[in-house]
């Protein structure tokens, strides 16, 4: 497995959480929902992988580029 680091399209709020560590996620399903100017962007990985660690909580700030999560691919 590779090691990939997954950032902040743009800057905003962290709006919802929709994976944990450990968890198996599906090519394109989002793991974090990022709010900015009120619209949902959501953060997913271009491929099948395992989310090893979540680098930010609902409710945190981010800024754009920022990596908010490690995945396994």
């Amino acid at each position: 497995m590779q090691r990939k680091e997954l950032t902040a399209d743009v800057t905003g709020t962290v709006w919802k959480l929709t994976a944990s560590a450990g968890a198996t996620v599906s090519a394109d399903e989002p793991i974090i929902i990022v709010e900015s100017m009120k619209m949902e962007i959501p953060v997913a990985c271009e491929e099948d992988c395992v989310v090893v660690e979540l680098l930010v909580a609902e409710g945190e700030a981010v800024q754009e580029g920022q990596v908010i999560a490690i995945v396994d691919v």
